[in-house]
């Protein structure tokens, strides 16, 4: 019988030389990966010194979280019906109701998540954990059967990852492939199992006005603060800073100082009030 070439085919020499490379290659991903996750924990640490609330996209792979995104973005990131299509994050300021928030695609979940994939997503999957938000995106078009499965897969992950606090909005995604009477049906069915749920089509935007404001209604109210500084190279260096930073209302001179209005989340504020007083400013909240 004529031997088939393959693994079983190969001498002592040739598996040593195999198994050396598979741990050269082993180890260059772990290189990358340690290197991803020390690249996405400073985006995270620069995330938390903005003045912005930071939502989450969270959902079952496929859902349609990429769509979702680039309708409350309104940017293009790449759409496919593969897994894993989303492997890192995308993070953009993005306004809803008037208000600036960051808003991040996260990878999307999978039952049985196998431990090698587990922790070569976590620092992806990790992004929720940072976040004022997770908006738990379910294709509403799957059976009741599939829609509740994969609910409670994503919740089960969300809650294993730490993050089981964040209030969590449910967009019910796609239902432009069903029926009027299919989504009243859906909606009675599901509303006890999904939480703050809203049923939307990300493909027409169809009620995403009030997908918005339910996410709104869900994050800590920002503050407006205003205060007096002095013109100096200083204190223009600041308020350029905080441009970048802070939702900008107004900016009026007056002889040798300036009077600057803005709104942020509470804890930015109050690092906003420390630097003005440092500065020689006078803050009002």
């Amino acid at each position: 019988m004529e031997e088939q070439p393959g693994f079983m085919g190969l001498g002592a020499y040739e598996v040593d030389l195999y198994y050396e490379a598979v741990k050269r290659q082993t180890h260059s991903i772990q290189d990358k990966l340690k290197k991803m996750r020390e690249k996405r924990r400073l985006h995270r640490i620069r995330r938390l010194e903005l003045g912005f609330s930071s939502i989450s996209l969270a959902g079952y792979t496929n859902a349609g979280k990429s769509s979702l995104f680039n309708v409350l973005a309104e940017e293009t990131v790449p759409v496919d019906s593969g897994l894993f299509t989303t492997l890192s994050t995308t993070t953009r300021a993005v306004v809803l109701s008037k208000r600036r928030v960051l808003l991040t695609d996260t990878v999307g979940f999978i039952d049985r998540l196998p431990l090698t994939l587990i922790q070569a997503f976590r620092s992806t999957l990790e992004e929720t954990i940072f976040s004022d938000l997770i908006l738990l995106v379910v294709d509403a078009s799957e059976s009741d059967e599939d829609i509740e499965r994969k609910l409670s897969c994503c919740l089960d992950t969300i809650q294993k990852i730490g993050a089981a606090g964040i209030p969590i909005v449910t967009a019910f995604n796609k239902i432009d492939l069903l029926k009027d009477y299919e989504i009243q049906r859906k909606a009675e069915v599901l509303k006890d199992v999904a939480p703050n749920p809203v049923f939307i089509s990300a493909l027409y935007g169809n009620d995403t006005n009030l997908l918005k404001q339910q996410m709104m209604s869900h994050l800590e109210s920002y503050v407006q603060g205003s205060f007096s500084l002095p013109i100096t190279d200083e204190s223009m260096s600041f308020v350029s800073w905080l441009f970048s930073r802070a939702d900008i209302r107004d900016v009026k001179y007056e002889g040798d100082s300036m009077n600057v209005t803005f709104e942020s989340i509470p804890r930015f504020a109050e690092r906003v009030r420390g630097r003005v007083e440092q500065l020689g400013g006078t803050f009002n909240a």
